[in-house]
């Protein structure tokens, strides 16, 4: 069955330009209403269920980046491989590999989530719980975990439904999530006085919904990327498996992206409970609900500058390659000046979203955030820039680089800044680590050019 609403997109031969914008549309959409969820989830729960919720949630926020995480590595990965089967007219080859990633993220989502609901307050407390914020925080997981095949399905899905020349449908599916999210966030914490589990439950039924969207698209309407029936003789299940493999690495660099996020809070998290304590961490989450923020908007540029930079690259188009990494550097910059002046200017109405003016937290989190803001522009260069290496298989140097701005130099810098210039260093931190990622990127660059000219 056909759209006849079909967006008609030519990743071959339109302007890249306009491409670019078509593709930016729906998708930057997508991600600002995951923007608005991401906010109006917190303000709700920090009003309705208080500070120590919020800090629950940030203890919670690592394992499900880490899901995310993998999600965005099979939805780069296949997107990155089938684009490039696409534009040498491999259309079949290119259903297989979608179908294989579909599989394959499913598994290891079932496998993790299988293995923290065993033991949910071991899974609490290594990712830095102290015993008052476990039973908050294992509530909250039970839910969501429960449910995390189905987010699973929409993450890698809305890749697919994008790269199959649908990025609104892709947009209605994380739409419908954030609205229905929002409403039943209110009914159950404010009405029904569910508090914390409360919004688990919302968010669980939310996009519980948006991923079998997805999945009726892939089942009953696509257009060139179909689900395609895998045989089950030994010869196909290697060739799955080294398919899966390849598209691991492609995406590889984008799962630790995540992973470095959850990295960031877990490192931060630590941190801040041992300078500051529990009020510590509630600070400290509210610059963490900014983080995906500035995450989502930037992986909105990568995710819709992907199929392009990925079919030029399929079918060898340099000029095209070129125009596409230089759309994508501009929307990465001005994002990132936007954003980053917001959030100096902001930082009191941010908190106040988060925060009552009461809780020890509130005067904490005004005077760091300004701190924090700093880093936003750095930080959605770098996520632009590896994304782009992502798309043209330049797997291991956007992995190192992740790796760097990720593990590498932020956590040192969370532990050596707060001993050097005191609290105000625990909110430099992930700046400073995004501006020498960022440093180190330009200098590789340099001697990869001066290299190819010699």
């Amino acid at each position: 069955m056909k759209h006849d609403n079909r967006d008609a997109i030519d990743f071959a031969n339109e302007p890249v330009g306009r491409l670019f914008r078509r593709m930016i549309a729906p998708t930057l959409i997508s991600m600002v209403s995951m923007v608005i969820l991401n906010l109006t989830d917190g303000a709700f729960i920090g009003h309705g269920a208080g500070s120590d919720a919020l800090a629950a949630i940030n203890i919670a926020a690592p394992i499900f980046n880490l899901l995310a995480g993998v999600g965005i590595m099979f939805g780069i990965g296949c997107s990155v491989v089938a684009s490039i089967h696409m534009a040498q007219g491999k259309n079949k080859a290119a259903s297989i590999n979608i179908t294989q990633a579909l599989i394959g993220a499913l598994g290891i989502t079932v496998i993790i989530c299988g293995l923290m609901l065993c033991d949910l307050s071991t899974t609490c407390r290594l990712f830095g719980s102290n015993e008052t914020l476990i039973p908050l925080a294992s509530s909250y997981l039970r839910w969501i975990a429960a449910c995390e095949p189905l987010f699973m399905l929409h993450m890698v899905g809305s890749f697919i439904v994008r790269l199959d020349g649908s990025p609104k449908f892709a947009m209605a599916t994380s739409l419908v999530g954030t609205m229905l999210n929002i409403f039943l966030d209110w009914l159950f914490i404010f009405p029904f006085g569910w508090g914390l589990e409360g919004a688990a439950i919302a968010t669980s039924i939310s996009f519980s919904i948006s991923g079998l969207m997805v999945l009726g698209y892939l089942v009953f309407t696509p257009q060139t990327l179909h689900l395609y029936p895998l045989r089950m003789t030994l010869k196909s299940i290697m060739l799955t498996l080294r398919n899966i493999g390849y598209q691991t690495k492609m995406g590889f660099s984008a799962m630790l992206g995540e992973v470095a996020v959850s990295g960031a809070i877990i490192t931060g998290n630590y941190v801040f409970i041992h300078y500051l304590g529990e009020a510590g961490v509630a600070a400290y989450s509210v610059a963490c609900y900014c983080f995906p923020v500035i995450f989502m908007m930037a992986n909105a540029i990568v995710q819709s500058g992907q199929p392009i930079v990925s079919f030029a690259y399929g079918a060898g188009n340099q000029t095209r390659l070129a125009e596409a990494r230089s759309m994508m550097l501009r929307w990465a910059v001005t994002t990132g000046i936007l954003v980053s002046v917001g959030m100096f200017l902001c930082s009191d109405y941010v908190t106040m979203l988060f925060l009552d003016a009461t809780e020890p937290a509130y005067s904490l989190c005004i005077e760091g955030l300004p701190y924090f803001g700093l880093g936003v522009l750095f930080l959605t260069v770098n996520i632009v820039l590896v994304g782009f290496m992502q798309s043209i298989e330049q797997a291991s140097r956007a992995t190192l680089f992740t790796l760097l701005r990720g593990f590498v130099i932020v956590i040192p810098t969370f532990i050596l800044l707060p001993e050097l210039i005191g609290n105000v260093g625990m909110w430099l931190a992930i700046p400073t680590a995004e501006l020498i990622t960022l440093l180190l990127i330009y200098l590789s660059q340099k001697v990869l050019t001066k290299r190819n000219i010699d």
